[in-house]
């Protein structure tokens, strides 16, 4: 390893130490940090999103992103989940106007990738403000002090890390078979497979410090591992087709705010919905099948 490479390693060390810290620092306070925290992230991977989709040509409506963006965020901080429908149809529609009156050519592509962009760069990552009000009755500036949300997002957290760890050993050490060689030709198959052995070994930890029992935190480890890996792929599939390596090159070491949460955009909205319609809410397949039943004690 030369100097270079050195170099590169230990400010790829330092930077993940620093943004992890200021991460948890965030998510520990809740309210404001957290809100704050969130519109940085979504705003700057916002940016990097449209700057990648211009090298292909495209040309996205940036600010009316960047304006959906921070409109999820303070709704959801403030509870209004009512409005989420309304400005989500609403952006929907600014997205045909935006590219109508742009002032370029109005291609179908620019209004299908605004609105892929709000969806993707915000309303996905907006769930980890949705998860850690789990347990919340009102809203807080601060949040300080242990509640579940809390946890299960940390949980969310370690089993992604995990995931990220267990693939890069086992990828690097077993990895022979190729798991997409057109999207992403480093990951293979072996690394996949230690990436969810090691998620859900993490997972089972989770009994601990949340309320989920064994199962459910072995089978929330299994959905957060697979929808980790399929979001690192889906980032890579954007920029492959752009042509690009990184998102940028704001994080030393480590490539683009994109390059940092990919997995996170898809593992924090399937873990909410796992969450809030299995283990700590309404769970959808009792209520199911208390319906199958009604309908059978009627008719039968």
């Amino acid at each position: 390893m030369d100097d270079t490479q050195k170099q590169n390693k230990i400010m790829r060390v330092i930077t993940g130490i620093v943004i992890s810290l200021i991460a948890l620092m965030c998510l520990f306070l809740g309210g404001i940090p957290i809100l704050a925290f969130l519109i940085v992230v979504v705003f700057l991977g916002s940016i990097e999103y449209v700057k990648i989709l211009r090298t292909k040509g495209f040309h996205p409506s940036l600010s009316l992103i960047l304006l959906a963006d921070v409109t999820f965020s303070l709704l959801i901080f403030f509870r209004r989940f009512d409005l989420l429908p309304s400005i989500i149809s609403l952006a929907v529609m600014a997205s045909f106007l935006m590219v109508l009156f742009m002032g370029r050519q109005p291609y179908i592509v620019n209004v299908a990738t605004t609105a892929l962009g709000f969806l993707y760069c915000g309303w996905l990552p907006c769930h980890l403000l949705l998860i850690r009000q789990i347990g919340l009755d009102r809203i807080n500036a601060f949040q300080i002090g242990v509640n579940e949300g809390l946890w299960l997002v940390i949980f969310v957290f370690l089993i992604v890390v995990a995931t990220d760890i267990g693939g890069y050993y086992f990828g690097s050490k077993f990895g022979k078979r190729k798991l997409s060689p057109v999207i992403s030709p480093k990951k293979t198959v072996e690394g996949a497979i230690g990436a969810g052995i090691a998620a859900i070994i993490v997972a089972v930890f989770g009994v601990f410090y949340t309320n989920l029992s064994l199962f459910e935190a072995m089978f929330a480890g299994f959905l957060i591992t697979v929808s980790s890996q399929l979001g690192d792929l889906s980032e890579s599939l954007v920029k492959r087709d752009a042509g690009v390596k990184d998102s940028s090159n704001i994080l030393p070491g480590h490539g683009g705010i994109l390059d940092r949460t990919d997995g996170y955009l898809f593992a924090v909205p399937v873990a909410y919905y796992y969450f809030v319609n299995f283990t700590h809410g309404h769970n959808i397949l009792i209520e199911f099948f208390k319906y199958v039943q009604g309908v059978v004690n009627v008719y039968f």
